[in-house]
C-alpha cells in the first residue's frame, strides 16, 4: 500500500504542502510547467532551493500579474489563505464570490477528480470563514489577490496528489503556533478562527514558537485529503520533499512529506469510550448505539454489568478515531443516561482493505477484501446478497449456492 506521510510539525500553509509534494514526483520541473500551464488569471509557479537550519529543501513562489502579494498574502511566514469581505466593503477592490470561484475552477484543463477536489476544499474553507464571521456563505467575498493565490495553492495541491495517488494519506498533529496574527478584522488569535473551525476534532498543539503556523487554505487542505491524523506509521520510505515557508524560527520552517510503501497490515491509533448504566431499557440501549454508529463509531458494542446495589446494568464501549471522539462524547452524553465516560487511547492493528465489484448473472455484487500479516479474505456485501435475494424471492444461502459461494 502506497502511503503518504505528511508531518507538520511547522503547521503546514498551501505553498508549503505544494513544495513539499513537488520534491516527491520524479521530475518537479515538469509538474511546475504544468501547473503554469492551468492558465489560472495573472498566476506564475516558480520554484527556488531553500535552507532552513541547515535542511535543503523547496520554496514555492506564486506571483499574481508579475508581483508576489507578500502585503496581503504572507502572514508570518506563510501565505494566508481567503480573506473574506462583505461585497459593500471597500469598493474600489475586486472581490469573487464562492459560485465565481467555483466557476473558475470548473473551466481549469484539469481532471474532473482534481476539480472536485479543489471545489470541495474551497468549501471547506468558505463554510469556515462563514461560521467564524457570522456571515451567509453566499455573502462570503474573497480578495481578488488572495483568491488567485489561493486558487494557485489548492488546484496545485489537488494536481499533485492526483500524481502521486497514495492510497492513503497520513498526517501528523498539527502545530498551529501561538500569539495573534493581525488580519482586516483586527488582531485575531491564532489559530485563526477559520483555521481553528477546521480543524475541530483534529490533534492540534501550540507552543513557544509565535505567529500562524497553519493557515486557513493548508488546514483544508489537509482535512480534505487525510484519511486519518495520527503519528508516522510503520512504512518503508521512498522518498522525502521538505517544502519551505519563508520566515526563519528556531526550528525548521518546513513541511516534510514522506511516501513509500506501509506494512503488509496497517496500525492505527483508536479511542475507547466506556461509560455504565442502569437505568436504561432494552429499546433506549438499542438507540442509542444506532446513533453513535450513524455518528461514525467504528464499533459499539455492550455487555451486563453488576452495578452498585446489585442492581444489572450494562456496559457501554464505543471505538472511534480521534477526529470523531468528540461526537462520540456529546452522543454518549445525549442518548445515555450516564454521568461520566472514560476514555483509554489504543493501537490496534488492522487488515488493508478494499472494495471491489463483481459482474454476476443477477448484477454487480461489491466484495469487500482485506488482506495483510499473510492473510487474505474476501466478503461479499450483505446489503447487495440481501436485495438480489429479494428480487428473486429466494433466500441468501440459496442465492450464495447459485453465486457458487461456500
Amino acid at each position: 500500500m502506497k502511503s503518504l506521510y505528511i508531518d507538520c510539525g511547522m503547521g503546514a500553509a498551501g505553498d508549503m504542502l505544494t513544495a513539499a509534494l513537488l520534491e516527491l514526483l520524479p521530475d518537479p520541473d515538469a509538474a511546475v510547467t504544468e501547473l503554469n500551464a492551468l492558465g489560472i488569471p495573472g498566476v506564475r509557479f516558480s520554484k527556488h532551493p531553500s535552507t532552513k537550519c541547515g535542511i535543503l529543501g523547496t520554496h514555492v513562489s506564486v506571483k499574481i500579474h508579475g508581483r508576489e502579494e507578500t502585503d496581503l498574502a504572507q502572514r508570518h511566514g506563510h501565505r494566508h489563505s481567503l480573506e473574506h469581505e462583505h461585497a459593500h466593503e471597500h469598493p474600489n477592490h475586486s472581490h469573487s464570490s464562492l459560485h465565481q470561484i467555483g466557476h473558475l475552477l470548473e473551466n481549469l484543463p484539469v481532471s474532473q477528480n482534481v476539480r472536485n477536489h479543489a471545489i470541495s476544499v474551497y468549501d471547506l474553507i468558505a463554510r469556515a470563514e462563514s461560521s467564524a464571521h457570522g456571515v451567509p456563505v453566499s455573502e462570503i467575498h474573497f480578495h481578488e489577490v488572495g483568491t488567485m493565490d489561493a486558487v494557485a495553492d489548492v488546484t496545485a495541491v489537488c494536481l499533485l496528489m492526483e500524481k502521486l495517488a497514495p492510497d492513503e494519506v497520513i498526517v501528523s498533529p498539527v502545530h498551529v503556533g501561538s500569539g495573534q496574527v493581525a488580519c482586516a478584522h483586527g488582531i485575531l488569535p491564532v489559530p485563526a478562527p477559520a483555521t481553528a473551525h477546521i480543524l475541530r476534532g483534529v490533534p492540534i498543539y501550540g507552543g513557544s514558537i509565535q505567529g500562524e503556523l497553519c493557515t486557513p487554505t493548508g488546514a483544508a487542505l489537509l482535512r480534505h485529503f487525510a484519511t486519518q491524523f495520527e503519528d508516522m506509521p510503520v512504512m518503508q520510505v521512498e522518498k522525502i520533499g521538505y517544502g519551505m515557508g519563508t520566515r526563519d524560527f528556531p526550528a525548521a520552517n518546513c513541511v516534510r512529506a514522506m511516501i513509500g510503501e506501509a506494512s503488509d497490515g496497517q496500525t492505527e491509533t483508536i479511542w475507547e469510550l466506556q461509560c455504565q448504566v442502569d437505568d436504561m431499557t432494552a429499546e433506549m440501549i438499542g438507540f442509542a448505539a444506532e446513533r453513535l454508529l450513524d455518528g461514525g463509531a467504528l464499533d459499539v458494542f455492550t455487555v451486563p454489568a453488576g452495578m452498585k446495589k446489585s442492581r444489572p446494568g450494562t456496559l457501554f464501549t464505543v471505538l472511534c478515531r480521534g477526529q470523531e471522539k468528540e461526537a462520540m462524547l456529546s452522543l454518549l452524553f445525549q442518548h445515555t443516561t450516564t454521568l461520566g465516560i472514560r476514555e483509554t487511547k489504543q493501537r490496534r492493528h488492522v487488515l488493508a482493505r478494499a472494495v471491489e465489484t463483481r459482474d454476476t448473472p443477477f448484477g454487480p455484487v461489491r466484495e469487500k477484501i482485506s488482506s495483510g500479516y499473510g492473510v487474505t479474505r474476501s466478503k461479499l456485501e450483505y446489503e447487495d446478497l440481501s436485495r438480489i435475494a429479494r428480487e428473486l424471492d429466494i433466500s441468501i444461502e440459496e442465492l450464495k449456492t447459485r453465486l457458487n459461494i461456500g
